[in-house]
């Protein structure tokens, strides 16, 4: 059976690690590089870093971060936000990191998706999607609405159908953030993961809300993810994810054991 993943998650702006709730009022929190060594240190198969203004503000890539982090860490990291070209995906994996992470830049030219994975393959590309629960119409009838720009815009697409459409482009995987649960740490959207993992096959992960191990149990049982991103969780020093992986795996989640009997 796979191993269920726990991926911690480093929003960057202005090169500092930020956190907030529901895509608002965020507080600086850490160094992105010093985070992410500390993540690896204590156990992280894999590290996701988000420029989370790149798009919005219409910046370059945080390639310094990059590049840094490929120097410190020795496990798996993806990095998104900014990336608005195939170049720019080209500049991200040789700057070390092993995934590109594209959200709005696909949603505005979806032929990026399959561009990236044609030259990089459909491992090296993930589908970061921000998705807000709406009501039903008929452009969006599973309720569940694609945003852009950090969640600033509203896009009029079914988040189902822009899954479906990112796997026969090409995608890996598919990173499913919530923007309703979004640092609330009040559990994941379990609704919109499980339709997620339901409706495509590739590995679904599930993004926004986790603040207790319990939340991730529900979400690899429940809500059918592959992997869960952890932010606040661990950002603050709630739960290590040594603990969480305990946690898990008493349980019988299969997880990868780095944790002391």
């Amino acid at each position: 059976m796979l191993t269920k993943r726990i991926i911690p998650c480093l929003d960057v702006r202005a090169g500092k690690v930020t956190k907030g709730v529901e895509f608002k009022n965020n507080i600086d929190i850490g160094d992105p590089v010093a985070m992410a060594k500390k993540y690896y240190e204590d156990g992280a198969e894999e590290i996701v870093f988000y420029d989370i203004t790149a798009s919005s503000d219409e910046r370059d890539i945080m390639i310094d971060v990059v590049s840094r982090t490929a120097k410190e860490i020795f496990i798996p990291y993806s990095v998104g936000g900014g990336l608005r070209t195939f170049d720019d995906l080209r500049r991200v994996l040789l700057a070390g990191a092993e995934k590109v992470s594209v959200n709005s830049s696909a949603v505005l030219n979806p032929d990026i998706i399959a561009e990236g994975a044609k030259a990089f393959g459909s491992q090296c590309v993930v589908l970061s999607m921000d998705v807000k629960q709406v009501n039903p119409t008929e452009n969006i009838p599973s309720g569940y609405e694609i945003y852009i720009n950090g969640g600033r815009k509203a896009m009029g697409i079914d988040a189902i159908e822009w899954a479906k459409r990112g796997e026969e482009l090409g995608a890996g995987e598919l990173v499913v953030n919530s923007i309703d649960a979004d640092g609330t740490q009040d559990g994941f959207e379990l609704n919109l993961t499980r339709r997620m993992a339901e409706s495509v096959g590739v590995p679904v992960i599930a993004s926004g809300g986790g603040g207790a191990p319990e939340h991730l149990y529900d979400v690899f049982t429940e809500g059918k993810a592959d992997a869960a991103i952890v932010a606040s969780m661990i950002h603050f020093g709630a739960y290590t994810i040594a603990e969480i992986k305990h946690y898990l795996h008493e349980r019988g989640v299969p997880v990868r054991k780095t944790f002391s009997s």
